[in-house]
């Protein structure tokens, strides 16, 4: 080593200690602030999360819950996030349309370890969450239509409420079918021809639990003829078929059906979904093959047919999509005593189930219609 170099490491003076000293005071303030920097940044991340998730959780609480209770699982959702200090709902509003838009934010005095020889014992961290609720379907009203066939079955309408896993019937129409053979003479032989394609009388029920009201009744009536009947009155429709034992004449049928309302002034089953987190359609038909039919299920609900479509082979059906807001839609379903019809045969009524379902949307619990905004 040289000799200049051997002086200043053994240099006694103490001349260099306060340099030292002196110098080494910006590199420990700059990492401090560094550290206190970094556990600032870290802070504010874990507080975004947190009020985040808890934002979108009180959306997901009963639509009568008040500001105050809805503040109270605010805060208690952000604390179980880890969320630090103090989370405060600035604003819940819901449309006419029954869009809900929700504000909320956060602060924390976070203590600091480094900067307090600045004077600065606290950093103030803030952070703002918002969130858009779309409206989604909070009642359907369902009404038959027609039913046919020659077998007897039941459609039911399914909920699973929000955190449990057993469906429960919402909605029940059985279908009792009621044979008609018409029977006449000619010269001194008598024959005889049954309505091809069988009617009968459809009961709509509201189901809550064990408890079924009568809410809608539709008693289907036939009368034969060997002659046109011509001009059919209103909720009429005709069949016809040939008799092959009398030299293939044409036999007419006229069928009517009469719906009555319970009470008269009702319009069908009136099903308050806005509780349900799944819903789906069934249709028992004992008889059939197959026997039960499913709306979420893919081997069967291509016999299900919206407005006159019919579902895609392998695809299930979401109720909560099928059901439009504010306007009726027509549905149908073959029951499985003959092959899936096309929609031309759809329109020719050869499916076996006709309904009307109306759905009324609104602010409700389903966390799939929220979104966030900031």
């Amino acid at each position: 080593m040289p000799q200049a170099g051997r002086h200043f490491l053994n240099s006694e003076s103490g001349s260099l200690a306060p340099i030292l000293a002196i110098a080494l005071i910006p590199m420990i303030a700059t990492l401090g602030f560094s550290l206190d920097y970094n556990s600032a940044v870290s802070t504010k991340a874990s507080m975004q999360n947190a009020l985040d998730a808890a934002t979108l959780s009180i959306t997901t609480l009963p639509t009568d819950t008040s500001l105050a209770d809805r503040q109270v699982k605010l805060q208690e959702s952000f604390a179980a996030n880890s969320g630090e200090g103090a989370a405060k709902l600035d604003g819940f509003v819901v449309a006419a349309d029954g869009t809900a838009t929700i504000n909320a934010s956060a602060g924390f005095a976070m203590p600091t370890n480094f900067i307090q020889i600045a004077h600065i014992p606290t950093v103030q961290i803030g952070v703002a969450s918002a969130v858009r609720k779309r409206p989604a379907l909070v009642e359907a009203t369902f009404k038959v239509d027609k039913v046919s066939g020659y077998w007897n079955k039941t459609m039911r309408l399914y909920g699973t409420k929000f955190s449990e896993t057993n469906a429960q019937s919402l909605m029940k129409i059985d279908y009792t079918f009621q044979s008609y053979t018409y029977t006449y003479k000619i010269g001194n032989r008598n024959y005889s021809a049954a309505e091809p394609k069988g009617y009968g009388t459809s009961t709509v029920y509201t189901v809550n639990g064990s408890m079924e009201t009568k809410v809608q009744q539709q008693v289907c009536t036939t009368v034969g003829s060997t002659t046109s009947f011509g001009t059919l009155p209103a909720g009429s429709f005709s069949s016809t078929t040939t008799n092959k034992n009398d030299n293939n004449r044409t036999i007419y049928f006229k069928i009517t059906c009469a719906t009555t309302n319970f009470p008269a002034t009702g319009t069908g089953a009136v099903i308050n979904v806005s509780q349900m987190n799944r819903l789906y359609l069934q249709m028992d038909v004992p008889s059939g093959n197959p026997n039960k039919l499913k709306s979420d299920d893919t081997a069967t609900s291509n016999r299900l047919y919206l407005d006159g479509v019919e579902v895609a082979s392998g695809q299930p059906v979401d109720i909560f999509t099928a059901v439009p807001c504010g306007q009726p839609s027509s549905q149908a379903w073959e029951d499985g005593g003959s092959p899936v019809p096309t929609a031309a045969a759809l329109k020719d009524t050869q499916a076996d189930f006709f309904y009307t379902v109306t759905g009324k949307c609104g602010f409700n619990q389903r966390p799939s219609e929220t979104m966030l905004t900031q």
